[in-house]
């Protein structure tokens, strides 16, 4: 049942001009890379989220000589939401904090991508937490889009 509705969900993304591939949503976004995360990272503050680190993938390869296309992560969370999570499937903690991939392909489309937490689910087997994981779908949904968006 589980599997039905994931695949129903995962329908209804395409059809709102959403990507979603192997369990990631991506929302494509107006702004440059480092914009777009510098606006998650105001919307995570303005909400008592705490943003654990940003990485600068970019930076790193250029440390070691190499190039990418901007890529940067924002690792985020909060105890009252991932606690409940771990407690309805402790091995969910590895996909905790959240995480969001703020990144450009080679078309020069930036993108936000992020983790489906009904495809997290279902890879730890969680139950008895709809009601979670629906919260947290939608405030990832929200997050996405007004980083993503235009002014």
């Amino acid at each position: 049942m589980r599997k039905i509705l994931l695949a129903i969900a995962l329908f209804g993304l395409f059809s709102t001009g959403l990507h979603a591939n192997e369990g990631m949503i991506s929302v494509k976004s107006v702004h440059s890379v480092a914009v777009t995360a510098d606006r998650l990272e105001k919307i995570l503050a303005s909400k008592g989220m705490t943003v654990f680190k940003r990485i600068d993938h970019a930076a790193g390869a250029a440390k070691v000589g190499k190039e990418l296309r901007p890529t940067e992560l924002v690792i985020f969370g909060n105890p009252k939401v991932g606690t409940p999570l771990m407690q309805c499937s402790h091995s969910i903690a590895i996909d905790l904090p959240q995480k969001a991939l703020i990144w450009e392909d080679e078309g020069g489309q930036v993108w936000f991508s992020y983790n489906d937490p009904q495809f997290l689910a279902l890879r730890h087997g969680t139950r008895g937490c709809d009601a979670v994981l629906k919260k947290v779908a939608a405030a990832l949904g929200k997050f996405a889009n007004a980083a993503s968006a235009a002014e």
